[in-house]
């Protein structure tokens, strides 16, 4: 089965290898709160208001960026691991990967509600960065967990 919007199966590994590491350097940046001092650097930014400062409009400012790299890597990453076609692209996967990423907007969206109405102040501004990256890493467990389940099932039955 052809899917036009699929990455070729060669990106799946790749996209592991650059998500494992990106998250393992995101769960350290969120415990230590470490930022790299060289990533510090003058970027455009479209609107910037800190809590001391004005509100500011197409202009650079000065930041560091190592939490933004950090999620733009994990995001590919993630895009990557979960956009790529498995080795045998069948109807049963075609549906299966249907299933799967509506199941985890349900998911996704459930814990936002939950969030909505018992995480408030600084807490619920973490959980919204969380609620980035949780649609496609519930997509990338109920997926895999499916398949290798499927798989399973398969090899009894012969």
């Amino acid at each position: 089965m052809e899917s036009k919007l699929l990455l070729p199966h060669k990106f799946k590994l790749i996209g592991w290898c650059i998500l494992i590491p990106a998250t393992i350097a995101g769960i350290i940046l969120t415990i230590t709160g470490y930022e790299a001092n060289w990533l510090t650097t003058n970027v455009f930014a479209f609107f910037t208001e800190g809590i001391f400062d004005d509100p500011t409009f197409f202009s650079f400012i000065t930041t560091n960026v190592t939490r933004t790299l950090v999620g733009v890597v994990i995001i590919v990453g993630a895009l990557m691991v979960s956009f790529s076609q498995e080795k045998k692209e069948d109807e049963f996967i075609s549906r299966l990967r249907l299933s799967s990423l509506l199941w985890s907007v349900w998911v996704n969206y459930i814990l936002l509600l939950l969030a909505f109405f018992f995480v408030y102040g600084l807490a619920f501004f973490n959980v919204m960065v969380y609620n980035m990256f949780t649609i496609l890493v519930i997509f990338i467990i109920r997926f895999n967990y499916i398949l290798y389940k499927s798989g399973k099932t398969n090899r009894n039955e012969k």
